[in-house]
């Protein structure tokens, strides 16, 4: 090889060891803080304003439309539906088109030789031009792959059905989330300004205190005892307080509002009690044939039937029709165009002798699908029961904390009453209260865990919150169906059976 052949040789195999070097470069910062500011945008984009007090059911209706888990729930819906459809072409026959050009250096030429004498027997000829073009378009039809695919479709469909189960079980996790939290921000929007009021007599009093220790007025040992009882008072009211104070933050974030929003909620300052007036037998009934764990368990047992199907197909031989027009330019050819078709039967003779163990497990799979179906409904069930304990245990606890509550509240209008006639000191009083602020926060907290008991058995029953459809996606429009559906479970009224 001459030394400029070396030379190009060297120089391309450099060229390709340098192309399999392959390097990854850091993220600029710029790009991740466009990334953060476009994310930020797109987190709320397009969503109806927050106008007037937060209801509870307007807060559902915006977590159901705006929250970001539910929104990737139905993007994967929406996925699964174009999956459905891609599924479906592959019941098409297999259909290939090739055109181009093909050519040679040489002409293409044969001679024959005499298989009696080993002599040639006719001079080297050609039948081809050196440079021509072609042309296919081939059509082939399996009955068998038909069969398999439309399986396939059908399992594929199936899954579509499994994502809207789990998109039913976002919704109604998001909804109860939604109720526990609204809940809980009403009790720290009754209380907050309270404790904060509260607060500040107490630090009122201390500075009192301190000065009155500067100055030695008093013993200093029970001065030194009512600030302590003032502090120990203050660490009360901040642990009250710091068990509050996110509530409206974690609302906000389930309902996608700007976290730095300012909003106020709806509320009335009664507390009416939620009624069970469904049988329990019935909610079993309902719990049993609504779950959406149950019924993608049922969408899964039909996905492994199919399985099994489709192994018994691929034992059968298949059928298969072709058909294809061709084209070739070479001038030799009498037809440089034409046409041909034809009818086959393919077996692939191994799938008959693995055929019977797939069989088997696939329908191994059938039982297992059965007893995982067997399994969660029991766990289902036992949900419903403790759901049933939990309303029960909380409607006492409502009941016994109500009952503090008002005791506080009028044992604190006595130490007011005697404060006033200074029958008892600044810090007797401000624990008196301090003892109505905990035991109202009690209170509103057993509430919101009883209303939270009360909706769960509903959840546990599988009994979807919004109807199957709706005339528009406004939040109006969600929110009212959200309080029809909780009327009806007020008066009894599951829906159709």
């Amino acid at each position: 090889m001459s030394r400029a052949g070396k030379f190009f040789s060297v120089s391309v195999l450099a060229l390709a060891i340098s192309g399999c070097a392959v390097t990854s470069q850091p993220i600029d910062r710029s790009v991740s803080e466009q990334r953060a500011r476009q994310d930020l945008q797109a987190m709320f984009k397009d969503q109806e304003p927050l106008s007037g007090p937060l209801t509870l059911h307007q807060a559902m209706a915006r977590a159901v439309k705006y929250n970001l888990e539910a929104r990737l729930k139905v993007m994967e819906e929406a996925l699964a539906k174009r999956q459905v459809d891609l599924a479906s072409f592959d019941m098409l026959p297999r259909m290939a088109m090739e055109a181009g050009y093909a050519g040679r250096s040489n002409v293409s030429a044969s001679s024959s030789q005499s298989v009696l004498t080993d002599t040639q027997s006719l001079e080297p000829s050609t039948s081809q031009d050196r440079d021509r073009g072609v042309a296919d378009l081939t059509m082939v039809w399996n009955v068998l792959d038909f069969g398999v695919s439309y399986v396939s479709a059908k399992q594929q469909a199936d899954q579509r059905l499994i994502v809207q189960e789990r998109r039913r079980k976002v919704v109604h996790t998001i909804i109860q989330d939604v109720r526990s939290a609204y809940w809980r921000a009403v009790a720290a929007d009754r209380l907050l300004k309270q404790i904060d009021g509260l607060m500040a007599r107490v630090d009122e009093a201390r500075n009192s205190s301190q000065h009155m220790s500067r100055e030695r007025i008093g013993d200093p040992v029970q001065a030194l005892s009512y600030q302590r009882g003032l502090i120990e008072a203050t660490r009360q009211l901040e642990e009250q307080r710091r068990a509050l104070s996110l509530a409206k933050t974690e609302l906000a974030a389930l309902v996608n509002l700007p976290l730095n929003t300012d909003y106020s909620l709806a509320a009335s300052d009664d507390y009416p009690v939620p009624e069970l007036k469904v049988d329990i037998t019935r909610l079993e009934e309902e719990a049993l044939a609504s779950r959406p764990e149950l019924r993608e368990q049922d969408y899964q047992a039909r996905i492994s039937a199919a399985e099994t199907r489709k192994a018994m197909l691929r034992m059968l031989p298949g059928l298969e029709f072709s058909a294809g027009g061709h084209y070739d330019s070479n001038s030799f050819l009498v037809n440089q165009s034409w046409a041909d078709y034809g009818v086959k039967v393919t077996w692939n003779l191994f799938n008959a002798i693995s055929a019977p163990a797939a069989i088997d497990v696939a329908k191994a799979g059938e039982s297992v699908a059965a007893a995982r179906r067997q399994a969660m409904s029991m766990a289902v069930l036992a949900q419903l029961y403790v759901a049933n304990a939990n309303y029960q245990e909380a409607l006492r606890q409502f009941q016994t904390n109500q009952q503090l509550a008002d005791l506080d509240g009028q044992i604190v209008e006595q130490l007011r009453n005697r404060h006033q006639a200074q029958n008892i000191g600044e810090l007797e009083l401000i624990q008196g209260e301090l003892n109505t602020l905990d035991a109202q926060l009690q209170r509103d907290l057993a509430y919101a865990e009883l209303r939270n008991a009360y909706a769960q058995l509903f959840v546990s029953a599988g009994v979807d919150p919004l109807p199957g459809t709706l005339p528009d996606d406004r939040l109006a429009t969600i929110a009212s169906a959200l309080e029809n559906s909780e009327a009806r479970w007020a008066s009894g009224d599951l829906g159709a059976k």
